[in-house]
């Protein structure tokens, strides 16, 4: 048994405490887990264990927070990024499903947020987006389920839109490699291609140039 003899805040870090048993410094905890914490009050071993389990359980979860406030994270993402902070499988599971609990971690939500923001800014292929979310450990029937609802023929055209602008004064046989190879190197499949390749030339070849 040992004795809670003092409670100080922690300079550099007011969301820590110290905790001092037997009037020496014993460890540090986070201002929720000594909430409950009283000096004079005595502590087994049993007792400071769990004390311990509770400030890694809520550290972790600050690193969580801290890592998907830039942006959505998947789950695997947020695992990767707690492992490598040295927290054990127990207290990394209890995290991420009370982040999922919370709605704060949803493959399909990141999914769906990996997949619109490439539409946005840079458009490629469901064979490439397929690529990028496995890479980013999300589950291959979330992606189905996903990227399902994904126009890749649209997203072809907008992909090379402004490709096919710059190119528009080309002879059409020319637009057209060009057009096709630059979208292949985005993954895009032969047939989809050849429909965002000739839908480009309607909207932006010049007639005389065949």
């Amino acid at each position: 048994m040992a004795t809670l003899t003092k409670i100080t805040a922690q300079r550099r870090n007011q969301e820590r405490v110290n905790i001092f048993l037997d009037g020496e410094y014993s460890f540090s905890l986070s201002l929720v887990t000594a909430a409950s914490l009283r000096v004079g009050q005595t502590l087994d071993e049993a007792q400071l264990a769990e004390l311990r389990v509770e400030d890694d359980y809520e550290r972790a979860k600050e690193s969580a927070l801290t890592f998907i406030a830039y942006r959505p994270r998947s789950m695997s993402e947020v695992r990767r990024k707690l492992h490598d902070k040295a927290f054990d499988e127990a207290t990394v599971e209890r995290v991420i499903q009370r982040l999922s609990e919370l709605q704060l971690v949803d493959d399909a939500a990141f999914a769906r947020y990996w997949m619109e923001q490439r539409e946005a800014f840079r458009p490629r292929s469901q064979t490439a987006l397929r690529q990028e979310l496995a890479q980013k450990g999300v589950g291959r029937e979330v992606v189905d389920e996903v990227l399902g609802e994904l126009d890749e023929r649209d997203s072809a055209v907008r992909a090379a839109e402004r490709k096919a602008a710059q190119w528009a004064n080309l002879p059409q046989e020319e637009f057209n490699q060009k057009v096709g190879a630059f979208l292949q190197r985005r993954g895009f499949n032969y047939a989809i291609i050849r429909t965002a390749v000739a839908t480009l030339w309607e909207e932006h070849g010049q007639p005389n140039n065949y």
